[in-house]
């Protein structure tokens, strides 16, 4: 499954721009070569055919010429000289047109680049799945449990191994820091999405998570982690749907391994 990458294929988008500019050029520089071919041979052409047949016999050989088929027509010894000096235009045409063109549209870059425009129309349809922000712990666990409850689930994370884990788990995959670019939550479908799943540890990263999902989509089921009821406040304030606090659940846990419940921590 492609990762779709917020900083790194604008890089790519530009490289991708740079290769097609260059490749421009060397197909301007080409269509030269045989122009000039073409006007050349026929110039040097003694025959007593016509002017339009003359050149068109020359474009047949420069075209021949640049396509390295080989099928040229009968030379004289000036044309023979003149499609040497043509011949060796050609030859450092091919080695410059190697060394600009090869490697680009392979870069990481490029790469990243086209894997977001698969991505963009697989997100582009999406609606009432599930966002799980943070492929680390609670956040891997939660986003396996979604999927085999038959849920469609979008993964947000900003670290590269994170997101390459979740891609290789076949889980669609945003890969940015939504806490300090909204435009992560807006790929992942913010806006559409049914429930978003906060799973961080930071807290303050929680409640502008949280705030942020709840002003592109106020109607979106927001779930987040709390580190205490202080946190819970402010985190439903922000818009939370409901709030985990995770020492209260690991205690009540603990106690009931006892057989005892707990109604006050």
């Amino acid at each position: 499954m492609a990762i779709y990458r917020i900083i790194e294929p604008r890089i790519g988008r530009r490289r991708l721009y740079e290769w097609r500019r260059r490749a421009r050029h060397i197909v301007a520089f080409l269509a030269a070569i045989v122009l000039f071919c073409a006007i050349g041979l026929a110039l040097l052409d003694n025959s007593e055919r016509s002017v339009p047949h003359k050149l068109f016999e020359g474009l047949w050989n420069a075209v021949n010429l640049v396509t390295t088929v080989g099928d040229f027509s009968p030379f004289d010894v000036r044309q023979k000289a003149f499609m040497l000096f043509v011949m060796m235009g050609a030859i450092l045409t091919g080695a410059y047109a190697i060394g600009q063109l090869t490697g680009i549209l392979s870069s990481a870059d490029v790469v990243a680049y086209k894997e977001n425009l698969l991505m963009e129309r697989l997100l582009s349809h999406l609606a009432g799945h599930v966002v799980v922000l943070g492929f680390v712990g609670l956040g891997q666990i939660l986003a396996a449990r979604l999927r085999d409850a038959g849920h469609q689930v979008v993964v947000i994370d900003r670290n590269d191994a994170n997101a390459a884990l979740a891609s290789d788990l076949e889980f669609l995959v945003v890969k940015g820091d939504a806490g300090v670019d909204d435009e992560v939550l807006r790929r992942a479908r913010i806006d559409t999405a049914g429930a978003l799943f906060v799973t961080t540890e930071d807290s303050n990263r929680n409640l502008a998570l949280t705030l942020m999902a709840h002003t592109l989509n106020p109607q979106l089921k927001i779930i987040v982690t709390g580190a205490n009821e202080r946190w819970g406040e402010m985190l439903r304030r922000a818009g939370a749907s409901e709030v985990v606090i995770a020492d209260r659940l690991l205690a009540d846990g603990m106690l009931g391994h006892l057989g005892t419940s707990s109604t006050k921590v």
